[in-house]
């Protein structure tokens, strides 16, 4: 994948300089201690404070925290000069307390100086009695400027903070982590359609076929067969068997999958949970809205307030400067969704997302199994609810007006081009609101691929937006027709790669696939030669487009050719466009069907790339458009039984979307749904995808945890892991857009 993400950054630059420093003891093979007086017997040096008042108190360092503050860095205790040893174990452990009790310490080990990584945080909610607490880790860097930091500030009241016995003690074994995966039997814990497939993996040793037994809620046996062995799954390193028990059709919940003395986690066999899911991962984008306050009414317990909208402490977006350097005017770009765990917004990824998001809307028109009234009016719980347009509609339209405000205006360097992102100048720490964000925001330089995802989307929104708004539809028309013109005279503009600082750089060197779907969607809203021409003299429309890997924000073309092969229209030799797409789901059929945990995605070298759930997901996309085409079950049944894997028939046993299945992923990456680093705050709303296995594990927590991870074992569920377990727009789009279909065959 051509995303790469930078560490996220905690704002210890707030923090006060250290009241004294003492020299630091190197590490070696031996434990060393590295914390100076972490005991507080006689004195508090070496530690600093930061806006508290504080003083030793019966042998501990305790601090009088004032309220009123808002972010966690605004009050803090610390020390600096500590000595880290690349690749070296420590362990981090303090006794600590606070009054009245419920109060979080964000206790860090990071960098004193800029750019101030943070390399280890916990944020334990303190009790009045105290608690011990202690966590291994492994240092990513060699370092004399390391920094302890307990940051205490964010509440609205005052409260009393005390810490003792404060140790980073190098040299401890590396801490061996062993993911909890539950029952031996893998299931999709969420629902199987009772007239779709039914298959399940057993992780076991045997080598011979074994009995298994379905039981419905209250213990019954309702089915049986015998187990498949499979061999050894490259995918997981597990010797595992399948269960295929399709042939049971009745409908039910609380079911379990008995084999080799284990029993799964409880399942329905129904349509009503898909037909939620459809909704909820689509209610996700309301609270990912920037530029308006979030309504708890719609939203009970994700309200907030407004996110940059000049309020202080934002900068806001309706006048943001470009980057020094990149132009000499400022553009409103209020409103759009957050991308992702961060506070930017970036033209690709929201290009990728606002096209997936209107092509389930748009298949829903032409599909045989569609059904545009599951999306309309009413059913998302929007501010723009019972406005007699699509609610679908409207929550793209959101992202679609920022898309056009990023467009440069007329008369300036560039004209019609579009900005490739806008995001703060340093990246933030966590957590943090949107309307809390400090941060200077820029806009950075126009990019080729910004552009034709402008003129893409645009392209689409005018003919699926012509029946509610034909002006809007008439703006978007002529904004793609400029972006289009713009990119045709300036082809190859593309984003620098180390352009990552406050925000994803989303670098790609390759326009020949934004330029074909661009074309497509074009040719598509207008029937216009010049785009037909576009698109068939491209060499992507010929090529073979479906991967491995599929389709994402930096590989477009079958965006165009998935469009071409199901909306209306005549293009010469459109059967030869509606041919790939089948042979392309034929490829990953036969994917599915020789992986043992049954998915149409197998990377190249075993090495799953960032975000792998969304493209297993899109891969399925494509198995299930070519149901579309052709109406030959194959294809159902294959796009139905992708979702399993989501869903919990994994390695890891687990659903990868929030609030579906027994056990889910609900600590992602993000500064708001932050539950984990602040009780106050929400976990992720229900309907939201993790990112998964990542084999590259680019942040530290996932090196320290997961160092030498298998295929599937690449993924933590923990919020510090932004490399595994984040959230994105463009992921829940996938997510959107294959709940959709799999809720249409019921």
């Amino acid at each position: 994948m051509k995303r790469r993400r930078t560490a996220l950054l905690s704002l210890t630059a707030l923090l006060a300089t250290a009241l004294s420093a003492l020299p630091a003891q190197q590490a070696g093979a031996d434990e060393v201690e590295q914390v100076r007086n972490g005991t507080f017997d006689t004195t508090a040096d070496p530690w600093w404070t930061s806006n508290v008042t504080a003083g030793l108190s019966e042998g501990r360092l305790c601090a009088d925290v004032p309220g009123g503050t808002t972010n966690r860095w605004d009050a803090a205790v610390g020390q600096n000069d500590i000595t880290l040893v690349k690749g070296e174990s420590y362990r981090f452990s303090f006794k600590s307390s606070g009054a009245p009790e419920g109060h979080v310490a964000r206790a860090l080990v990071g960098l004193s100086v800029s750019p101030y990584d943070t390399w280890y945080e916990a944020s334990p909610v303190l009790s009045v009695s105290g608690d011990t607490y202690s966590y291994t880790f492994t240092s990513p860097v060699d370092t004399t400027q390391g920094q302890v930091a307990f940051q205490v500030g964010g509440s609205a009241d005052p409260w009393r903070f005390c810490v003792d016995d404060v140790s980073l003690l190098g040299g401890v074994p590396p801490e061996v982590y062993e993911p909890d995966t539950g029952p031996r039997v893998r299931v999709n814990q969420v629902a199987y359609l009772p007239a779709g497939p039914k298959n399940a993996t057993l992780v076991t040793d045997a080598t011979t076929k074994l009995p298994w037994q379905l039981k419905n809620a209250r213990g019954a046996t309702v089915a049986h067969g015998w187990s498949m062995p499979r061999g050894v799954d490259v995918s997981s390193g597990q010797n595992v068997h399948s269960i295929d028990f399709g042939a049971y059709r009745k409908k039910g919940t609380g079911l379990t999958l008995v084999a080799d003395g284990e029993t799964s986690r409880p399942f329905d066999i129904g349509t009503a949970a898909y037909e939620k899911l459809r909704l909820d991962a689509v209610k996700y984008y309301y609270t990912q809205r920037s530029g308006t306050p979030i309504r708890d009414d719609l939203r009970p317990g994700y309200g907030r307030l407004a996110g940059h909208v000049d309020v202080a402490p934002n900068r806001g977006d309706s006048a943001v400067p470009c980057q020094p350097g990149v132009c000499d005017y400022t553009l409103d770009v209020r409103g759009g969704w957050y991308d992702a765990g961060d506070h930017g917004k970036y033209v690709v990824n929201g290009g990728i997302t606002a096209w997936e998001l209107l092509s389930t809307y748009e298949r829903s028109l032409h599909a045989r199994t569609g059904h545009p009234a599951k999306l309309g009016d009413g059913t998302l719980a929007l501010p723009e609810s019972g406005n007699k347009v699509p609610d679908i509609l409207d929550e793209v339209r959101w992202e679609l007006e920022f898309l056009l405000r990023m467009q440069v205006p007329a008369g300036k360097p560039l004209a019609g081009m579009a900005h490739h992102k806008i995001h703060d100048e340093s990246w933030t720490g966590l957590p943090l609101l949107p309307s809390d964000d400090p941060q200077k925001r820029e806009l950075h330089p126009p990019s080729t691929q910004a552009t034709l995802n402008l003129a893409a989307t645009a392209a689409q929104a005018a003919r699926l937006y012509r029946p509610y708004d034909k002006a809007f539809a008439a703006r978007a028309l002529t904004a793609a027709r400029t972006a289009w013109a713009a990119a045709l005279a300036h082809p190859t503009l593309y984003a620098d790669p180390n352009d990552g600082t406050g925000g994803g750089a989303y670098s790609d060197t390759d326009a020949t696939d934004e330029f074909y779907w661009a074309a497509a969607e074009l040719y598509l809203s207008t029937g216009e030669k010049q785009f037909a021409d576009h698109v068939l003299n491209s060499p992507v429309h010929t090529a073979d487009i479906f991967g491995p890997a599929g389709f994402d924000w930096g590989r477009t073309a079958a965006a165009g050719r998935l469009d071409l092969a199901t909306v209306p229209n005549g293009l010469p030799g459109r059967d030869k466009v509606r041919a790939s797409v089948v042979k392309a789901a034929d490829r990953y059929l036969a994917t599915l069907t020789a992986h043992p945990y049954g998915m149409p995605y197998a990377p190249d070298n075993n090495l799953y790339d960032w975000g792998s759930s969304h493209q297993v997901l899109n891969n399925a996309v494509t198995v299930a458009t070519a149901y579309d085409i052709t109406g030959a079950s194959k294809y159902r049944d294959g796009a139905l039984q992708s979702m399993d894997y989501l869903l919990g028939r994994n390695a890891l046993n687990m659903s990868y979307v929030t609030g579906y299945g027994e056990a889910n992923a609900h600590n992602q990456h993000s500064r708001w749904y932050a539950h984990q680093l602040d009780p106050k705050l929400p976990n992720p709303p229900a309907g939201t995808l993790a990112g998964g296995p990542n084999s590259s594990i680019q942040d530290p927590y996932a090196q320290l945890k997961l160092k030498g991870c298998v295929g599937q074992f690449c993924y933590i569920d923990d919020i510090q892991s932004w490399s595994t377990n984040e959230t994105a727009i463009n992921w829940n789009a996938a997510l959107t857009r294959m709940a959709s279909f799999v809720a249409d065959q019921a």
